[in-house]
Formats: structure tokens, C-alpha cells, sequence
């Protein structure tokens, strides 16, 4: 993201409030925008050296132009690395990535292989999404990220299928509601696999711990940046990084709760009307309509339930950060996304 230019002056981290939920909202909106996709290199080089111009002093103030390039910049680089984010795995990439492997999971009546297959192929891009996404400051090896992709996919597999095989099961419920039922299973898989997966990638972060930095002051921030001082990190905390994962395993819950439980609920209801049963053709196009749809507006809202910019007492974290803390007896970290 901006952070990782070059020049001592920090950008504003945002044009919105960031401590009021629909501030965070918003600001999810602008690095979710699938618009951001059709930067060209050029366009990015641009905007990079733009802000640049700002964080040297070149410019002092922020313009509706230094916005949109502070936009396509957050939405394409790490905060961490500086480094683009594989186009597929970006968060502007997130509902139209995710778009195809959705309708797959919530196809009706689904057998026990295509359940397998479309489960497989979910955890494979919530894996990549998750750790092209994660805080950087805490590397995860190749034979840690081989062993959390088999049992993220295992246990998502697992839980498909096994609901899949109960739901039939379950004689003493109407048709209707069996109906429903199954068509919340992939719910349930998605849910509870998605958060382990977050767990599993991120699990080196919460065992060495991530980065934290002291909070600072608007004043001591100017200061530090007239001396072109870098913001130093107090050392990696576990309690941190624990917080970190959790939140934004809760924030993939969110996200998938209303992703995979909306769209089904409302075809089945159209289902039994006469228009889709006349055009059965037209089950899969209604069915990516709404998914695509549910997925816009879910998304900033799911992102938006932590600040990705995380601020917390020192004394929550351990006791080597307790008289450390910045303004407030604050530090913050990067939680990811």
C-alpha cells in the first residue's frame, strides 16, 4: 500500500473516518472496487509517483486526484511488501474471483464428487486469497502452507459432505424444509472451513507473533517526519497477531453468511413460481445474479467490521509492550485482510 513509498511523510490513511463503521465501509468499498482491476502498469507507476510527490513534500495537500491514486495504490499493493498483489487474490478481485466457485458450491441437488470438487476448488482460492493477504512481517514456509491447504480443504470437505448425507436423513421434516436445508449445507462448509482457514494460513503469525508500533500524535508524527525518521516496530507480539487472525476470521464469516444463505433462500422461493419453472433455463443466470449481487454489497460491509489498521492498549498485549505504547498507551499493527 501507500506506506511501503518512499518519503518520510505519511499519507492520511484515509479520505473517510476510519473509527465510525461506515467510514470503514466506505473506505472497504474503494480497495474492494473491481474498477481498480483495469489499472495498466503505467497507470499504477503513475499513481505511485504521484503519492510519492506528496510523502517528499512535493505536494502539501491531498487532491481529488491524490485520492484516486492513493485508491488504485491501496487496492493493488501490500502494506507490507509494497508489492502487487497477484490480480486473482486482490481484495478488488474478491467478488468476481469468488463468483464461479459460489454458484458451483450452491448448484441444488449436487452429488457427493461435485460437493467434493466445488468445496476443493473454494478452499484453494481461500488460500491463496488468505495468505497473498496476510501480514507480512511473519513468513509462512512452503511445507506449512502445503499442510494448512489439505486440512483447510479436508475439513470443508468433510463437513459438506457430511451434512449432505444427514439432511436426507431427517424424515419427520417436511419436503420443503429438507429443501432448504440442503441448500444451507454449503453454508455451513464455507463457514466453519473458512474460518479455519484462516486460522491454518496464519497460524506462523500467531506462534512468532507480527510487528507492532507505537500510536502516535498528529504532532508526533510531524516531528518524526521533519527529522526523516521511520516509524520502528517494538517487536513482534502473539497476542497481536491472535487478535489479528480472529478478527479477520469473523470477518470471513461475515462476509460468506449472507453470500451463501441469501441467494439460495430467494431461488428457492422463485423456483415454485411459474416464471423460472417455464424457463428452467434461466436457473443459472438468476442464480450468478445473485450471488454477483449479495457479493457487492456484503463484501465493504464484512471488511469493515475491524479496522485493518489496528489500534489496542499496550497493556492488553505482553508485558514487554506495556510501558511502551504511544499516545494513549496505544500501539498498532497491520491485522491483514
Amino acid at each position: 500500500m501507500s506506506a511501503s513509498l518512499p518519503g518520510s511523510r505519511d499519507l492520511p490513511t484515509s479520505r473517510y473516518d476510519l473509527t465510525t463503521y461506515w467510514g470503514r465501509v466506505k473506505h472497504s468499498a474503494d480497495i474492494s472496487d473491481p474498477r481498480t482491476l483495469f489499472t495498466s502498469s503505467q497507470g499504477l507507476q503513475q499513481a505511485k509517483d504521484l503519492l510519492v510527490q506528496y510523502k517528499k513534500g512535493s505536494i502539501q495537500h491531498m487532491t481529488p486526484e491524490l485520492w484516486t491514486a492513493k485508491k488504485v495504490v491501496d487496492s493493488t499493493l501490500h502494506p507490507d511488501t509494497g508489492e502487487p498483489v497477484f490480480l486473482p487474490f486482490r481484495m478488488s478481485s474478491f467478488v468476481l474471483s469468488n463468483l464461479v466457485v459460489t454458484a458451483g458450491m450452491l448448484t441444488p441437488n449436487l452429488t457427493t464428487t461435485g460437493t467434493i470438487a466445488w468445496q476443493w476448488a473454494n478452499q484453494s482460492l481461500n488460500v491463496a486469497i488468505n495468505s497473498a493477504n496476510a501480514n507480512k512481517s511473519t513468513q509462512i514456509t512452503t511445507s506449512q502452507l502445503v499442510q494448512s491447504y489439505f486440512l483447510a480443504v479436508g475439513a470443508s470437505c468433510t463437513v459438506a459432505v457430511g451434512l449432505n448425507s444427514i439432511v436426507p436423513r431427517l424424515r419427520r421434516l417436511s419436503p420443503a424444509t429438507r429443501a432448504t436445508l440442503g441448500r444451507l449445507v454449503p453454508f455451513a462448509a464455507v463457514a466453519s472451513a473458512g474460518a479455519l482457514n484462516v486460522f491454518l494460513m496464519r497460524g506462523e503469525e500467531i506462534r512468532k507473533g507480527i510487528d507492532v508500533f507505537p500510536s502516535e500524535s498528529d504532532a508526533q508524527r510531524t516531528k518524526r517526519e521533519e527529522s526523516n525518521q521511520p516509524l520502528e516496530s517494538l517487536g513482534k507480539s502473539k497476542k497481536a497477531a491472535t487478535l489479528a487472525v480472529g478478527e479477520t476470521a469473523l470477518s470471513r464469516v461475515l462476509n460468506s453468511t449472507p453470500i451463501m444463505v441469501l441467494p439460495p433462500l430467494i431461488l428457492v422461493r422463485l423456483q415454485q413460481g411459474d416464471w423460472l419453472k417455464q424457463r428452467p433455463r434461466m436457473v443459472l443466470p438468476v442464480n450468478l445474479g445473485l450471488i454477483f449481487t449479495t457479493s457487492i454489497f456484503a463484501l465493504p460491509l464484512a471488511l469493515a467490521a475491524f479496522p485493518q489498521r489496528q489500534a489496542v492498549s499496550a497493556r492488553s498485549l505482553e508485558e514487554e509492550f506495556w510501558e511502551k505504547g504511544g499516545q494513549g498507551g496505544n500501539v498498532e499493527f497491520n491485522r491483514g485482510i
